[in-house]
């Protein structure tokens, strides 16, 4: 089950950030149909945010046909947004991520190299 983080300095609304928070478990292959959300008094409870904050993250998740909702019973992933062609992919990167550690590379620095690279190749997406 994912667990939801708030971060407030962020800039970016609290149901964005749990929208955004569940796709990427959609993508990574974290959440997979079926798998069940933390109910609305268990994200309450573990973000310190209103209940409607939650509805509204659940309802837009909806919306979008990744998630339903089943009255009394909870909020469930119904779609996925995993490609099984990026495993290799995946492993690339994080054997990237590795050496750019061992080299000493900060975190801020590595963010901003992907950063460029994501602008160079993914401009006007």
């Amino acid at each position: 089950m994912i667990e939801f983080r708030i971060d407030r300095r962020s800039g970016v609304a609290a149901y964005q950030q749990l929208v955004s928070q569940t796709k990427h478990a959609l993508r990574l292959g974290l959440l997979q149909p079926g798998d069940q959300l933390p109910t609305v008094k268990e994200v309450v409870a573990t973000t310190s945010i209103n209940p409607n904050t939650v509805l509204k993250a659940y309802r837009e998740l909806e919306l979008a046909g990744l998630v339903e909702g089943r009255r009394g019973v909870g909020t469930f992933v119904s779609a996925a947004l995993t490609q099984p062609d990026a495993d290799q992919l995946r492993e690339e990167l994080a054997g990237w991520m590795k050496r750019a550690r061992e080299d000493g590379l900060d975190r801020e620095y590595v963010e901003a190299l992907v950063k460029a690279q994501l602008d160079l190749h993914y401009e006007g997406e």
